[in-house]
C-alpha cells in the first residue's frame, strides 16, 4: 500500500510514519525539507504544499492509495486538495479536530454523531467548514474522504498542560523544579483524556486503506480520563516535585489573555470523555495502553536527557506570573471588600 503524508513529521503525524513503516507500509512524507531527517524506510518529496505548480511536478507520474492531509486548516486547501488528488487516491484522510465538537457539550459522553458547533474558537469553526465540504465532495462527486478527530496528544517531544507553552513545553517542568506556582482552569475537577501520540497512531494506521472507513468519521483517544489536578500532579511527580496549583476560573483567565478563550472555553475547560466504540469496530482491538502518568515520566526524561530543549517561553512564563499577580490581588480585594 502507497501512502502520501503531507505533513508528517509533527507530533501526531512521526508516530503514525514509524508505525507505517515497521508494518511495511509504503510512505511517502511530503514537506518543503525544512524539518528533520526522513524516517529510514520512508520516501521524501520535497514540494510546497502551497504551490500549485510545484505539487503537480512533484507528484507527476505518481498515484496513491492513501492520502492524508496532517496540515489542512480551512476550506481553501481542501478545494486545492480536491483538485489535486480526485481520480488520484481510492481514500483521502482530513485530520480535523475534536475541538470541532459542539461547545458547551449537551452531554458529557461525545461521539463521531455529537454535533459540531464550536462559537469560542475559529480554528474549530474553519475545521467544521473543511469537514462540511469534504462530506458534500463525498455525496457529489464521490470524493472519497475519511475524517479523523483527534484530542489533546502528546509524546516525547510535548508537555500537555492547559497553561504551557505549545513552542517550548518544558516551561512547566523549569516552573515546577523552581517551586513557583502552575495555573489550573477552573476547580480541577474537570476530567479530560490525554492520548500518547503512540497509541493515537495505532487506530490511525489501522484506518489506513480501509474502505469500510470511506464517508466516516472517528475521534481516537485514550479511555483514561483524569482531572487536570491530576494530570497536573502526575507530571511534576515525573519532574520529582510537588506542584503548586492556583486555580483561576477560566473566564478570568481569558478576560485577562483573550486568545487563550478557544483553547479554554472552547475545547479544554469543560469534562469530557470521549466513547472510543466506533474506532474499535472500524480497527478491532483498538486500545490505548500508555496511562498517562507513565507516558509524561518518559517524556519528562527525554527532556532530561535533551538539556539543549529545556528552552523557556520567556513571554509565557511572564504571562503565567502577571495572570497570578492579577488574580491574587482581585482575591485580596473581594475578601477586604466583603470582611471589611
Amino acid at each position: 500500500m502507497k501512502v502520501l503524508f503531507i505533513g508528517g513529521t509533527g507530533l501526531i503525524s512521526s508516530a503514525c510514519t514509524q508505525l507505517a513503516l515497521e508494518r511495511g507500509i509504503d510512505v511517502f512524507l511530503l514537506n518543503r525539507g525544512q524539518h528533520a531527517d526522513t524516517p529510514a524506510g520512508a520516501t521524501a518529496i520535497i514540494a510546497d504544499v502551497n504551490n500549485r505548480e510545484s505539487m503537480e511536478s512533484a507528484l507527476a507520474g505518481l498515484r496513491f492509495d492513501v492520502v492524508v492531509n496532517w496540515i489542512a486548516f480551512t476550506p481553501d486547501q481542501i478545494e486545492r486538495d480536491m483538485a489535486l488528488f480526485s481520480g488520484q487516491t481510492d481514500q483521502y484522510i482530513f485530520i480535523s479536530s475534536a475541538s470541532a465538537y459542539q461547545r458547551p457539550g449537551g452531554h458529557y459522553l461525545v461521539t463521531e454523531s455529537t454535533p459540531l458547533a464550536n462559537p469560542y474558537w475559529q480554528y474549530s469553526r474553519d475545521k467544521i467548514a473543511c469537514e462540511d465540504r469534504l462530506m458534500r465532495a463525498l455525496r457529489d462527486d464521490g470524493f472519497p474522504v475519511t475524517i479523523v478527530r483527534p484530542s489533546l496528544t502528546y509524546g516525547d517531544t510535548q508537555i500537555p498542560l492547559v497553561m504551557n507553552s505549545w513552542q517550548k513545553p518544558y516551561t512547566i517542568i523549569a516552573r515546577m523544579r523552581q517551586g513557583r506556582p502552575v495555573i489550573v482552569p477552573g476547580d480541577g475537577s474537570s476530567l479530560w483524556p490525554v492520548t500518547h501520540n503512540s497509541d493515537f497512531a495505532k487506530g490511525f494506521v489501522g484506518l489506513l486503506g480501509h474502505q469500510q472507513a470511506i464517508g466516516h468519521a472517528f475521534h481516537i483517544t485514550s479511555d483514561e480520563a483524569l482531572t487536570w489536578d491530576q494530570i497536573y500532579t502526575a507530571t511534576a511527580v515525573a519532574a520529582g516535585v510537588q506542584p503548586r496549583i492556583i486555580h483561576i476560573a477560566a473566564d478570568f483567565i481569558c478576560a485577562c489573555l483573550p486568545d487563550m478563550t478557544g483553547s479554554l472555553i472552547g475545547d479544554k475547560c469543560s469534562s469530557v470523555i470521549f466513547d472510543n466504540s466506533k474506532i474499535r469496530r472500524f480497527v478491532p482491538g483498538y486500545l490505548a495502553t500508555t496511562p498517562f502518568k507513565v507516558g509524561i515520566a518518559r517524556t519528562v526524561a527525554w527532556f532530561d536527557a535533551h538539556p539543549q530543549l529545556q528552552q523557556i517561553d520567556i513571554e509565557a512564563d511572564h504571562k503565567l506570573d502577571t495572570l497570578i499577580d492579577a488574580y491574587e490581588q482581585g482575591l485580596q480585594n473581594a475578601v477586604r471588600l466583603f470582611q471589611g
